[in-house]
């Protein structure tokens, strides 16, 4: 199988620790093929970043989703995701929904712990526009953000490890989403210092994905519109 692993950030070494942690997950059950979003934020850390990067992966899903057995938005707020499902003649999975659904089938009440605090509010509408909400425990937030961490990961496991006890502790979560591209990796470093099971939101997407990828699947009808001044590539895919 062949899989887009879409970036909707801008920074390419955020791509590569995504590319390799997936592919550490995936083994030879498919190849996965980066791409990072040609503009907007460098790290998605609030409501403007966010909707600039659903156009970013629409954009990049035109150029690049060709011949691919599914899509994998490699972003915790899964921008753009009902879009391109909306036009994708493959599968797309986003790292949040795959995440929390995964958790919510483990555990019942789950937490998320992701870095940067305009990413609270955020994270508690997405969810509820995806349903999910009712599994939710509660949200924490560490300072740094996920661009940050990625800089600096050593730097903030005392924070992120600490944030994951007061899910469990104070809300009552029985596994915890460590949430964000840029923390890919960082849950198993974690797991021994937090009593309920942590879930990496990096590898809950893969495996949602490989299991969408081979699942059969209802291709949407064709969406056109007139449009003007959008990149050449995605201009053709919806005219």
């Amino acid at each position: 199988m062949r899989i887009l692993l879409l970036n909707p950030n801008t920074s390419v070494s955020v791509t590569t620790l995504v590319a390799d942690r997936v592919a550490a997950v995936a083994g030879d059950a498919a190849t996965f093929v980066p791409v990072t979003a040609r503009f907007g934020a460098a790290y998605i850390a609030s409501r403007t970043a966010l909707a600039i990067a659903g156009h970013a992966a629409l954009d990049a899903f035109a150029e690049h989703a060709a011949g691919c057995d599914a899509v994998f938005i490699a972003c915790f707020g899964d921008p753009g995701l009902l879009a391109l499902r909306e036009i994708s003649p493959v599968p797309v999975v986003g790292m949040l929904e795959a995440s929390c659904l995964e958790a919510r089938h483990g555990a019942g009440r789950y937490g998320i712990v992701t870095g940067g605090a305009l990413w609270k509010p955020m994270l508690e509408e997405i969810v509820a526009g995806f349903g999910l909400g009712d599994g939710l425990a509660g949200i924490r937030t560490v300072e740094r953000t996920g661009g940050e961490i990625a800089r600096d990961p050593d730097a903030a496991l005392a924070a992120l490890a600490a944030a994951c006890r007061d899910c469990v502790e104070k809300d009552g979560a029985e596994a915890v989403i460590l949430g964000g591209a840029a923390l890919a990796g960082l849950a198993s470093r974690l797991q021994p210092q937090v009593p309920v099971p942590v879930l990496c939101s990096v590898e809950a997407g893969v495996r949602a994905c490989l299991a969408a990828a081979r699942a059969p699947y209802a291709r949407p009808a064709p969406v056109t519109m007139e449009t003007v001044h959008l990149a050449p590539a995605l201009s053709t895919l919806l005219g």
